[in-house]
């Protein structure tokens, strides 16, 4: 079956301006180009990978909004200070255990956003008097990068200098904590269908002018996916069931471990374990994308003006971690994780009898941690090479038991 997408936008989305769809319009010619290239079809993860990555013209390669009330949507730094605080905790406590008079630790943060998580970290940590050597960000877009500066410098101009921007990871990483907060969910993901005679996945193509997209008999790779799923996870597809998968996770773990001597990675993320990511009933996968603080599930619609995501399966990301020899050393909610790293503390430290303020505070929190907000929705996994202390973020609630 052939599926044709109108370049009209749902009714639920407001309309782009001109100069937003002209944009549109030229990154459709990049995807049109890339579609002749392989025989008129590329798969779903290339298409996902030029509407984000495109260089000028992609989601998050453009110069466009979309962290915070006037873009596409909130992030939990952008929520709160609170959380980057809570994280610098806990990095605090690793820091001091990795470190040594002969060895130095970095962090190394994934996507940072506007640079504001980068800025309260830094700022946090300065207060506890353990600031690492340096604070790397690997971020490919131009534009964020420019925002990024801008955001640390007016925040710890003293500190700014201790922050360096990558493109791609340095050849030898030493003593490391990576930061993913929301990174995995904006992979480039791999949708398939269940059909009568097996598995089948997504192609997307030109036609006309409009993007099109039809299931066609899925690849070794994908098929065997879908296989391991079943196996390790007791589940059975019915046909008809449409979902996804990552397949880039073990290759992103791997170019870290075999660069780090010693190696955590702290992924923040909304995600599932894999019994609840392919739940029967969840029969249209996870795919969502975000224009103008509205979620819906046309990711066709304007290519280069809206996320694309899709939520991490944490039972996958574990067994990419154990097939390189990695440690999930703990798995939790987001409220778990900050509560254990000192929430309810700074919040009293905070507080003031400004009752506009009290008001501003419990609000942040609730959102952070609340189960109907970012609080269960959202997990924390921890994965690393070569350490071995507990993790106290985990110590209030761990979930590996159910990965």
């Amino acid at each position: 079956m052939l599926d044709k997408y109108p370049e009209s936008s749902p009714d639920i989305l407001p309309e782009p301006d001109d100069e937003a769809k002209q944009r549109s319009s030229l990154l459709l010619q990049q995807i049109e180009s890339a579609c002749a290239e392989h025989g008129g079809w590329i798969r779903f993860s290339d298409y996902m990978n030029i509407a984000l990555y495109q260089p000028g013209l992609g989601y998050y390669s453009g110069g466009l909004q979309k962290f915070g009330e006037k873009g596409d949507f909130i992030t939990a730094p952008e929520v709160s200070p609170l959380f980057g605080q809570c994280l610098a905790n806990q990095l605090d406590e690793i820091i001091s255990n990795m470190s040594s008079p002969s060895e130095s630790v970095g962090i190394l943060e994934f996507g940072a956003g506007t640079g504001v998580l980068a800025a309260g970290i830094l700022r946090q940590l300065q207060q506890l008097g353990n600031l690492p050597e340096n604070y790397y960000i690997l971020e490919l877009s131009a534009e964020l990068q420019l925002r990024q500066k801008q955001t640390i410098e007016e925040a710890v101009p003293e500190l700014a200098d201790r922050v360096q921007w990558l493109s791609e990871l340095p050849d030898e990483m030493g003593n490391v904590v990576v930061i993913a907060n929301e990174v995995l969910d904006a992979m480039p993901a791999e949708l398939f269908e269940i059909g009568a005679d097996g598995v089948n996945t997504l192609m997307v193509g030109v036609d006309d002018g409009g993007l099109v997209s039809r299931y066609v008999a899925a690849d070794e790779r994908t098929v065997e996916m879908v296989e391991q799923v079943r196996r390790r996870s007791d589940i059975e597809f019915q046909p008809g069931y449409r979902s996804e998968y990552n397949p880039a996770i073990r290759g992103w773990l791997s170019s870290m471990a075999a660069k780090a001597d010693r190696l955590i990675v702290l992924i923040i993320d909304y995600g599932y374990n894999e019994t609840e990511y392919y739940h029967p009933d969840r029969v249209a996968g996870t795919m969502m994308c975000y224009y103008r603080h509205r979620a819906h599930d046309d990711a066709f619609w304007w290519p280069g003006l809206q996320d694309i995501t899709a939520f991490v399966n944490f039972t996958d990301v574990a067994y990419a971690a154990d097939a390189l020899s990695m440690d999930v050393a703990g798995y939790t909610t987001q409220a778990a994780f900050l509560l254990a790293n000192g929430l309810s503390e700074l919040h009293a430290e905070q507080v003031t009898d400004n009752v506009q303020q009290q008001v501003i505070l419990s609000q942040q929190i609730k959102t952070l941690t609340l189960p109907t907000e970012m609080g269960d929705r959202f997990k924390v996994m921890a994965l690393t090479k070569n350490y071995d202390e507990p993790l106290k973020g985990f110590s209030m609630l761990d979930l590996r038991n159910r990965l």
